[in-house]
């Protein structure tokens, strides 16, 4: 049986070493290759990927697993800044909505959370973070009262983000099955 503080560092670790990787070493890239994008969104947001992911094989869990490290992330990037209301608003849509979808789908039928005798739903699991994404996407825009095309480059960044981390996460179940 997994322990909170396990699921806690674990996942909080994911989300800084993802968001690491995104903001320090992506963005500068994009930067060099598309000067001219005028979005300070990145067009592969890999914190989103495991915002879902983390939901996915947690439940409900995931929202206090995520949330230091969420909140170490809006810190380090926006300073005393992240505690303004809509830096609060918008990590509470960061940590709550990915959480929320797969529970609704499960309250309507279709529990898509990882189960024994079934194999994940790859398609089933993209389908929530393309739902997550739009409404994080709009509801964080909302928050910070940004510019419709920045909830374009956000929800670019949040599917491209969710694909690659779930190629690589479909590719080591692969590796890693029993061969047999």
């Amino acid at each position: 049986m997994r322990s909170w503080a396990s699921d806690t560092f674990f996942a909080s670790l994911a989300y800084i070493g993802a968001s690491f990787l995104t903001f320090w070493v992506l963005m500068p890239m994009q930067n060099v290759f598309f000067p001219e994008y005028p979005s300070r969104a990145s067009l592969l947001f890999l914190p989103h990927g495991v915002r879902v992911l983390a939901a996915w094989l947690l439940g409900w869990r995931a929202i206090l697993a995520m949330l230091p490290g969420v909140f170490l992330v809006f810190a380090t990037l926006g300073g005393s800044d992240v505690f303004l209301t809509s830096r609060l608003l918008a990590i509470l849509i960061a940590v709550t909505t990915a959480p929320a979808i797969f529970y609704l789908l499960k309250w309507l039928g279709w529990d898509l959370f990882p189960a024994a005798d079934r194999a994940p739903c790859w398609a089933c699991i993209m389908g929530v973070g393309v739902i997550t994404s739009i409404l994080v996407s709009g509801l964080t825009n909302l928050a910070f009262g940004s510019a419709t095309a920045e909830y374009f480059a956000f929800l670019i960044g949040d599917l491209s983000g969710l694909l690659f981390l779930m190629f690589g996460l479909f590719f080591a179940f692969r590796y890693f099955e029993p061969k047999g």
